[in-house]
């Protein structure tokens, strides 16, 4: 009884404590978008080619409106249209931010960086081999571009700090997402699932959050929906913050006006991950792309062929359904915003822990006790899933091994007799935990935390839940939390928090092996080893206790290793400048139709041009002196795609701007914008130029860039042969008109039939 009411007189405390001030930042987080592998799909062709809209880092800082402000009470929340979480990223932003802010306000352990799971960003950032093997190991050209701008989003929070009130919302959205393994889902109680009738096999909630400043001005929203990051399919190759980043653009642009260019505005919209682990976007469902016919549903396959077993939709196409399922969640979040009067009153406070993961003991509901394993993936994990299938060599839903690929696995390592107990039925195809050669393959410690403000909850885990999971770890707390006397607690879960160790089923789900099962880490016990130890921590929150904690995680960055071939130079064809247009667009054109220039360009790699743009659309002002931008590569209806067109160095960039229905009419042009690397640097000799060429790429590529050699002087732009490695280079089309006429038709210009590389882009 006099524990109950101590709490009882913190909770007291807890509700009835102030004011926030609240800070809102982004910033540009795009990364290398040519070249580099995208990270989700692990396939070793899906490598960027180009920018559909860049990717952001979206921060929020709420701290209490207190003379002796510390980080004891303040959160920092940041939505990242990357993969996942990266625990070195997130170390490193942490040593940045030392570098940016004057006092300790966003530390190690009251700060979340939660990814959106796009997987059509640029790989390359987590320290782990398992994770590098597609992108040919560690991308600092990835990793240092999500560090500066994630730190340089927080920086911008904190000095946009005021006080402000949170509001907060929340509704059931439907017809945006479906359960991509419902077999598994039916593994669970009956009793259970009853429970959740109204939502079904996914969760549908939607939790809002509405910040607005005392003096009225409208800072941002964040909110949590549970939906893949995967509208975009395997197949593209453009750079794409997939339905959520789409979402978030929808919402800056309605707040901020249609005049202010993406990431350039007041107003922040995150739409974050939760548990997101067997939710597709894909809302037609998995077929069979022969037949058109519903997959097989326990091993997701056509005759026994798990590569043909698709899911699509709600779109024609992939751009299509990125659209759909995006302003579908920004048009349900605009309606809980406009009707959000709830106010979040209270203390804001944390409480993390690092846990070994393979060492956790749990205790089970018959009260008997069980361990975690050390991390194993399936035979179920090489199979993929109906949102991207891997390898055709095998099937979901697999718990037994074959003879073949149990010598593969016993070749790279074989588990011992009690790894195998372990994780049963799962049949282990990779023993992660115990590969450590060159460096380690998985995690072993792994971060969670949970961030209070006032009555909202968030627990951060770094992993992805299942839709059931999900729904365990959050009725645990819940019942914490209410033992407290806290009967109106909020409680979400911010997915892919801060480092990233696969998949979280239930016990029941586990034993049906298919892909998230299969991805479950550490044995069948996961979730209850998370959900015990996100009731200590969140107990410890309520208590005023500080929480124990594991040995953070080893900094790996003196052993990683890279594979990724670097840039050697940029190149033009004979009598060509950088720049030129190669097809100009044609005169006139009506609103719904498509505009295709093509440039002389540059590897994108030389310069990611961070908060700038590889493109502009621009219209002539009255005068016709002064041309405004009107859209840039961060925009919806452009597409900036860089072809290599010679190993040489030639490239080129292709621009596509699908005019908006609503265009003003008026003159246009489109200007594409790079930066080209020299054939050497200030004081290299043109022998070891050559040395370099030839021992980089062989006698063949060495022998046609010397052949080109003169031309590089002689006939391309006068500024080639410069002191300096890298130079900026410029070109506009000519100028067409935009006419507003009835007769408005989508046209396909010629050029996308010139290579299969566009071809299947316009598909």
């Amino acid at each position: 009884l006099l524990v109950v009411l101590f709490e009882l007189s913190l909770l007291s405390c807890v509700v009835f404590a102030g004011e926030f001030l609240v800070g809102t930042g982004i910033y540009d987080i795009t990364g290398p978008c040519a070249q580099v592998n995208f990270m989700g799909m692990a396939q070793p062709k899906q490598t960027g080619h180009g920018i559909h809209n860049r990717l952001r880092s979206r921060a929020f800082i709420f701290t209490e409106d207190v003379p002796d402000r510390t980080s004891d009470n303040t959160v920092c929340f940041v939505s990242v249209d990357t993969g996942m979480g990266s625990d070195i990223i997130t170390a490193r932003v942490i040593d940045r931010l030392q570098e940016l802010i004057p006092e300790e306000i966003c530390t190690i352990e009251n700060t979340s960086i939660s990814g959106t799971h796009t997987h059509s960003g640029p790989a390359g950032f987590l320290q782990y081999i398992l994770y590098q093997f597609t992108s040919l190991g560690w991308v600092e050209e990835t990793a240092s571009t999500f560090v500066e701008g994630i730190a340089q989003s927080i920086y911008r929070a904190y000095s946009n700090l005021q006080s402000a009130s949170v509001y907060t919302n929340s509704g059931l959205l439907y017809g945006s997402n479906i359960n991509r393994s419902p077999t598994s889902y039916l593994e669970n109680p009956q009793e259970e699932r009853d429970r959740y009738a109204d939502q079904g096999d996914t969760d549908k909630e939607m939790l809002l959050l509405k910040l607005v400043a005392d003096d009225g001005k409208e800072l941002g929203m964040l909110n949590w929906f549970a939906v893949h990051g995967t509208s975009m399919n395997n197949t593209n190759v453009l750079i794409s913050g997939d339905n959520k980043g789409y979402a978030s653009y929808l919402a800056e642009r309605y707040f901020n006006g249609p005049d202010v260019l993406p990431g350039k505005g007041d107003f922040v919209a995150a739409f974050a991950s939760t548990n997101l682990g067997d939710v597709s976007p894909n809302t037609d469902g998995a077929k069979c792309t022969d037949t058109g016919l519903p997959c097989e549903p326990y091993t997701s396959t056509c005759h026994g062929n798990n590569m043909i077993c698709i899911a699509s939709g709600p779109g024609k196409d992939m751009f299509e359904s990125t659209e759909i399922i995006g302003k579908k969640q920004f048009d349900f979040a605009l309606d809980l915003y406009e009707d959000a009067t709830e106010k979040i009153n209270g203390s804001i406070s944390y409480r993390h822990s690092f846990i070994d993961m393979s060492k956790q003991e749990v205790t089970l509901d018959n009260g008997d006790t069980a361990k975690t394993c050390d991390a194993a993936l399936g035979y179920s994990f090489a199979a993929g899933t109906t949102d991207g299938p891997g390898s055709s060599l095998f099937q979901q839903g697999t718990t037994s091994g074959n003879p073949f690929w149990d010598w593969v696995k016993d070749f790279i390592d074989e588990p011992t007799k009690q790894q195998t107990e372990c994780q049963a039925p799962k049949p282990i195809l990779l023993n992660t935990g115990d590969l450590t050669q060159p460096y380690l393959w998985d995690p072993v410690t792994v971060p969670i935390s949970v961030l209070q403000i006032g009555n909202l909850f968030i627990l951060n885990t770094p992993c992805e839940f299942t839709t059931m999971a999900g729904r365990r770890l959050r009725e645990a707390v819940h019942n914490v939390l209410s033992d407290a006397g806290i009967n109106d607690a909020m409680v979400t879960i911010a997915g892919l928090t801060n480092s990233y160790v696969h998949y979280v089923t239930t016990f029941e789900e586990y034993q049906a092996q298919r892909y998230e099962a299969a991805s479950t880490l550490y044995g069948p016990h996961t979730l209850q080893a998370y959900i015990q130890n996100f009731e200590r921590i969140t107990r410890d929150l309520l208590r005023g206790e500080s929480s124990v904690t594991d040995a953070a995680p080893s900094d790996l960055s003196d052993e990683q290793v890279s594979f990724l071939p670097p840039v050697i130079l940029d190149r033009t064809e004979l009598f060509q400048k950088f720049g030129g247009v190669r097809k100009q667009p044609k005169g006139q054109y009506s609103p719904g139709e498509v505009v295709n220039v093509s440039f002389n360009s540059a590897n994108p790699r030389n310069n990611q041009r961070i908060e700038e743009t590889y493109l502009t659309i621009d219209k002539l002002g009255p005068d016709s002196k002064t041309w405004t931008t009107v859209f840039v590569d961060g925009d919806w209806n452009t597409k900036y795609v860089w072809e290599l067109a010679s190993e040489s160095g030639v490239s080129y960039a292709h621009i596509t701007w699908s005019i908006p229905e609503d265009q003003e009419s008026g003159q246009y042009r489109v200007c594409h914008y790079g930066t080209r690397k020299l054939p050497f640097e200030e004081g290299e000799a043109l022998l070891s130029y050559v040395v370099r060429l030839f021992s980089w790429n062989g006698a063949s590529y060495a022998a046609a860039c010397l052949l080109e050699l003169s031309s590089l002087f002689s006939f391309s732009s006068p500024d080639v042969a410069t002191s300096s490695e890298y130079k900026d280079f410029m070109g506009c089309s000519k100028t067409f008109n935009v006419k507003n006429v009835d007769s408005a038709s989508t046209s396909k210009s010629d050029w996308w039939a010139v290579s299969p590389l566009k071809a299947s882009l316009w598909k």
